[in-house]
């Protein structure tokens, strides 16, 4: 007998993915917490039944959330974290030499301790001594602390439920003020194929703060609609060309300089869709 994880992407599109075994399931405080080993995308980590990361495509998303602005700036020496429960963005902000200091906060503390019991290849950043990490509400953390940051992600869950506060105009504001000089945000916005109403709102949203907002995207086939959109913004940095280059020792599956440059060319209709004019 054959059991399926489904997830309804869009109103009339679903999708299924073949279970092979049960790893791990908790009602947390905030929401419904689950894990999975999986026939064709490994292990994969589900919250209130949509999926969030997977064993062979989190690399797609963790390295385009985290390299991208990472690369962008001179010199990131103190990275807060939004979110990212998973570990999987730590994990890639911890490779950089320049990183003195990863702040993350994730409101449940639940999935970071699941993550870390059974995330194996996503949980590496937690054990560096570089990395604080916090159970806290990030709206809150953002609006209360008296620390300045070179790069701030927001790492977070789609906007609803835990994850609504996170893309509301208050919040970038709040963002703007714990920036240094030089400093960038760079937020998980949304598909812009499977729901570009939404990511028009939250582009412009960000647009409205920052004079400087640049939406980028990474293929991610294990989202609605394959094709993932992130925001860069900032009061005057542009994050379209990196100024440094990875390690090869690094052994990255999908970020390069290249990959950088090309994720920042958009197709007509999604300039269109989301109301760019740059």
């Amino acid at each position: 007998m054959k059991v399926w994880f489904t997830e309804e992407w869009v109103t009339g599109f679903m999708i299924g993915i073949q279970i092979e075994s049960v790893v791990y399931i908790k009602r947390t405080k905030y929401q419904h917490l689950a894990i999975y080993d999986t026939v064709e995308l490994g292990r994969i980590l589900t919250l209130d039944n949509v999926i969030q990361t997977t064993e062979k495509y989190e690399y797609l998303y963790h390295e385009a959330i985290a390299h991208v602005p990472l690369f962008s700036h001179e010199s990131p020496e103190h990275v807060l974290i939004i979110g990212g429960g998973d570990g999987g963005t730590l994990r890639e902000v911890m490779r950089h030499p320049e990183v003195k200091q990863a702040v993350m906060v994730d409101i449940d503390g639940d999935v970071i301790e699941a993550s870390k019991q059974y995330l194996p290849l996503w949980n590496t950043g937690f054990n560096d001594p570089r990395a604080t990490v916090l159970v806290e509400d990030g709206l809150r953390f953002v609006a209360e602390t008296d620390q300045k940051f070179d790069l701030v992600l927001v790492d977070s869950t789609d906007p609803e439920g835990p994850g609504l506060a996170l893309f509301t105009p208050e919040f970038y504001q709040s963002i703007g003020k714990i920036l240094k000089p030089g400093g960038m945000l760079c937020a998980q916005t949304e598909s812009p194929l499977a729901m570009p109403a939404m990511v028009r709102e939250i582009y412009q949203r960000i647009a409205k703060v920052f004079p400087v907002a640049k939406l980028y995207t990474a293929p991610v086939p294990s989202y609605p609609g394959s094709l993932w959109s992130f925001t860069c913004a900032s009061f005057e940095a542009d994050p379209e060309n990196p100024l440094r280059e990875p390690d090869d020792s690094w052994n990255l599956k999908f970020y390069s300089p290249e990959i950088h440059r090309s994720m920042f060319v958009l197709s007509p209709k999604i300039k269109r869709d989301v109301g760019i004019t740059y």
